[in-house]
């Protein structure tokens, strides 16, 4: 009886996962179809289930991983990864089994051992950050500093002792986001955590896939909540990253 209990347990998540893959994800906008389109800046390829967006004619000497949100397609974050690329930040987005990074959260672990040359911060948007921290947590020599984009690391990824330095990117119209859960979970990120509100900005507009149920109207427009994420990062990629004494 509860090897049958068990089976019946693992084939409702199973139908609930099937369910929410095609009840929640949300597909790449026309302008995230665009920007994954190399320019005269930056070469965009897809390899072994990753986009990647190399800048032409600079190298910052740090490269970016970032995890979608949950059922968002990785091409939804085309116009963030092209702005830091034309930055000069190389920028990996690792696509997820069903869309959900709790499925794969050792993503990074294959674009690391890839690039050996390469030095990397680690990041997601919503549980992609969370599953983002996790990787940290557990291999912190590997990242030089975690970007969360509406979200937050759990006890699983702590990263209060870290050494390295954090930044976390929130929207003041972001209804997604659990607000006490981020509070309450701020005590698990680095002592050196720089923290950037954007006024007027929601959780689906920290990508480009349209509208996500439960979430807020924002005040501001796609592109202009893209040029404000990109530009925190970059900035925060400039000082507390690259000033940092590891």
């Amino acid at each position: 009886m509860k090897k049958l209990a068990i089976f019946g347990s693992v084939i409702v998540l199973f139908c609930l996962l099937i369910w929410g893959y095609f009840y929640f994800n949300s597909e790449p906008s026309n302008v995230a179809e665009e920007a994954a389109n190399s320019t005269k800046t930056v070469d965009v390829l897809e390899e072994n289930d990753i986009l990647v967006f190399t800048p032409r004619k600079s190298d910052a000497g740090i490269s970016v991983i970032l995890y979608p949100g949950a059922f968002v397609d990785a091409l939804s974050y085309a116009p963030l990864a092209n702005k830091l690329a034309s930055s000069g930040y190389k920028t990996y987005i690792a696509e997820m089994p069903l869309n959900l990074a709790v499925f794969g959260k050792n993503r990074a672990a294959d674009i690391i051992d890839e690039a050996p040359d390469e030095k990397f911060v680690i990041g997601g948007h919503s549980l992609g950050g969370v599953m983002s921290s996790r990787f940290a947590h557990e291999n912190e020599s590997e990242i030089e500093g975690v970007f969360f984009l509406a979200s937050y690391p759990d006890k699983k990824g702590s990263l209060k002792n870290a050494s390295f330095p954090a930044l976390s990117i929130t929207g003041t119209k972001d209804d997604v986001l659990n607000k006490d859960a981020y509070d309450k979970n701020k005590k698990y990120l680095p002592k050196d955590t720089t923290f950037v509100s954007i006024e007027g900005g929601n959780h689906a507009q920290f990508g480009s896939y349209g509208a996500q149920h439960g979430d807020g109207k924002a005040t501001i427009s796609e592109a202009e909540q893209t040029d404000q994420v990109s530009n925190a990062l970059i900035a925060w990629l400039n000082t507390s990253v690259k000033n940092q004494e590891r």
